[in-house]
């Protein structure tokens, strides 16, 4: 696929489409469209002129862009628990991939399918894990049990894949299929199919596609030729070492990212065609970014905005009549559902932890958010203790970014003036005013989730977690040795 012929293909699915209004419902379907490790940075309609993501683009100028969007704990697992219960990740346990989110968790999906809902998710699953003493990672390959999919009666999902071309998937009866060709593809087919099946009634559908996560350089072929990595720029703070190798990984980034616009474009030209549009709302966002060799390394855990910060966007045209409109307050990942619920008039279940900012959403108001509690309890596997992974609690608000790890204030960042987070503030003098009001913040919301702080050896014996390979062994004077610079 050239691009004149990519330009093409997406004018006929984001502008031939006859945009239908539909009649007024009280209950308004909802589409979660989640891709895995699409950082924030990556986008068009954030001034990322690099990335062609047309859709994706057009979407936003009928949205409300969330630009502080914000992951609670970077990593896949942790991110969909909370997500999906508006829980903290020390409250329902997931806070370490592989582990099994449990079967009393109240989710989305049971509260909207009390709700009348018909539910249904399609794609990469990740909750389900595996038991304790089975071998690391032996249920990515396995069926998810009925009485563990929370609440999802509609089902083709596999627990983890990150194989796009050779990708199969569990239905309703535990049978296993194969995802014809790249799975983005018809996986988005899938959930078209879902949504015209049950126009006429409020459903709730997740579509969670696995790229752009890694393998880089999986997208087909007609995705790839639309970058030459050769030409693409990188953020100031990839060290000059690794550049050429980070061209060539974000070369292959942005071609899944493309293909997943490509996707996107015909799920939403589906909805206009079914006269649906305006009674469903839309929400497209990311569990964790990629630091992508910013620093010098790949993927999440890490406090840095890379890693932290995804795309948000709300498209709600009955509410919100496809005016664009940019949030700037910081929004965590368990006030995601109850946000949500709120918009959808859906009373909010006591479990809930999040907080709702429907109503500011509704009256037009910026969010009533000062900041959004970061985390990481337990580091494990590419940033494991061995590898310099390091237990963290921090804050980021609109504007700053602050970290402590078990020894003390570790970052402190001014994201207004230090967009690349290259000028660490913490325990400089000058900033020593700063860094104490940024300490009272944490310490507030610390002391909301009843979070101790504590080494992650902790939390793993209190939820009875065996840590995978060797993400357990680190030096024996772990809590005297030195900060990464």
């Amino acid at each position: 696929m050239n691009l004149a012929y990519f330009f093409f293909l997406t004018f006929l699915l984001i502008e031939g489409s006859n945009y239908t209004h539909s009649e007024k419902r009280d209950s308004p379907n909802l589409i979660i469209v989640l891709a895995d490790q699409w950082r924030a940075q990556e986008m068009g309609y954030e001034g990322q002129k690099q990335i062609i993501t047309p859709n994706l683009d057009r979407f936003a100028s009928q949205s409300l862009i969330f630009e502080n969007a914000v992951a609670t704990l970077p990593v896949c697992a942790p991110w969909r628990a909370s997500f999906l219960t508006g829980q903290y990740p020390l409250t329902h346990g997931i806070f370490y991939n592989d582990k099994p989110l449990p079967n009393e968790a109240l989710t989305l999906a049971e509260i909207l399918k009390a709700e009348g809902y018909q539910t249904g998710y399609i794609g990469k699953w990740h909750l389900n894990g595996h038991q304790r003493g089975e071998e690391p990672f032996s249920g990515r390959d396995k069926p998810v049990p009925a009485d563990r999919r929370q609440g999802w009666d509609y089902w083709k999902v596999r627990e983890v894949t990150h194989n796009y071309n050779n990708s199969f998937y569990f239905d309703e009866k535990d049978e296993k299929h194969t995802w014809p060709g790249y799975d983005v593809f018809p996986q988005t087919d899938s959930a078209i199919s879902f949504i015209s099946k049950n126009k006429k009634n409020p459903f709730v559908l997740m579509l969670s596609y696995g790229p752009p996560h890694d393998p880089y350089f999986s997208a087909p072929e007609e995705f790839q030729k639309l970058y030459d990595a050769s030409k693409l720029q990188l953020r100031p703070n990839v060290p000059e070492e690794f550049q050429d190798s980070a061209r060539r990984v974000l070369a292959g980034y942005y071609a899944h990212a493309t293909a997943i616009d490509y996707a996107f474009g015909k799920l939403i030209r589906s909805l206009d065609s079914l006269g649906i549009s305006d009674q469903t709302l839309i929400l497209f966002t990311s569990e964790h970014g990629d630091m992508l060799m910013s620093k010098g390394v790949l993927k999440k855990q890490r406090p840095w905005d890379e890693s932290i910060k995804v795309p948000m966007l709300i498209r709600y045209p009955e509410k919100f009549a496809n005016r664009s409109r940019r949030i700037k307050n910081p929004i965590g990942t368990p006030d995601l559902l109850p946000t949500l619920l709120g918009l959808s008039g859906v009373k909010i279940p006591e479990s809930v932890e999040g907080k709702d900012f429907s109503p500011d959403l509704l009256s037009e108001k910026e969010i009533s958010s000062d900041a959004v509690l970061i985390m990481l309890p337990v580091p494990f596997h590419e940033w494991r203790f061995g590898n310099g992974g390091r237990e963290y609690r921090g804050i980021r608000t609109d504007r700053y970014t602050y970290a402590k790890d078990l020894k003390g204030p570790w970052l402190l960042y001014d994201n207004e003036t230090d967009p690349y987070q290259m000028n660490n503030l913490a325990g400089k003098p000058e900033y020593q005013e700063l860094q104490h009001q940024m300490e009272k913040i944490l310490q507030k919301k610390l002391a909301e989730r009843k979070d101790e702080f504590l080494p992650a050896d902790e939390y793993m014996a209190r939820w009875n977690y065996l840590y995978d390979r060797n993400d357990s062994l680190r030096a024996s004077n772990y809590l005297e040795i030195n900060r990464l610079p």
